[in-house]
């Protein structure tokens, strides 16, 4: 019952933050894009713990989720570094969370070899634009490609439960193209197209892998 009405809540949240996106209204925009991302962590709360590790090292990534969240709300330009770093820190505890439940197999490998030829193009694709974010950026590219690997040694484990390695593997395919749109808009075009598509997207994402954490085991 409360996870339904978790998702009730932030489907509604979700459209009053994309209307506010959508109007630049920063003042609507700020706290309800914080309490969206609170609902989040609230999910992760909620769910039973079958694998405590798992649980401890993703409510941690979540945490520093949220904080990345807040920083892009932020209107400074600096904030943008600040979120990037916050959810660099996020995307690597989602690494250890995932190795530490699933061993290498060959799932692995296959992940490991699509993510880094997509990253890579996706690389070629911002380094003209990057500039001083050139370092980060690609600090950024390296941890998220590497978490999308870990998602996918998760779905090949199958001592882990399947539903759970499904909301993993869903979970972080969706933040990491949702990661694309914001690229997009941050060093392409800013409009609002990017957010319609990479909010629903990342928050999609992130409450698939609080939801996992009930279901890993």
């Amino acid at each position: 019952m409360s996870n339904t009405v978790i998702i009730i809540a932030a489907a509604v949240l979700l459209a009053g933050l994309l209307y506010f996106e959508k109007n630049g209204n920063q003042k609507g925009k700020l706290p309800t894009k914080t309490i969206l991302s609170g609902l989040f962590i609230l999910t992760v709360l909620l769910q039973p713990h079958p694998f405590p590790e798992y649980f401890y090292i993703l409510l941690i990534g979540l945490i520093f989720c949220l904080g990345g969240d807040v920083f892009l709300a932020l209107p400074q330009e600096r904030m943008f570094l600040f979120g990037l770093i916050s959810f660099l820190m996020g995307h690597v505890f989602y690494v250890i969370g995932f190795f530490y439940v699933a061993d290498l197999n060959p799932w692995t490998w296959g992940g490991s070899a699509i993510g880094l030829a997509i990253s890579g193009r996706v690389f070629f694709w911002l380094r003209p634009h990057l500039g001083s974010m050139l370092g980060p950026v690609i600090a950024y590219i390296i941890v998220i490609t590497t978490m999308v690997a870990g998602a996918f040694t998760v779905l090949g484990d199958a001592r882990l439960h399947s539903t759970g390695r499904f909301l993993v593997i869903f979970g972080a395919v969706s933040f990491y193209i949702s990661d694309l749109f914001v690229a997009r808009d941050r060093f392409f075009k800013t409009e609002f197209s990017n957010r319609l598509l990479g909010l629903p997207l990342y928050y999609a994402g992130q409450f698939l892998l609080a939801f996992s954490v009930g279901l890993i085991k």
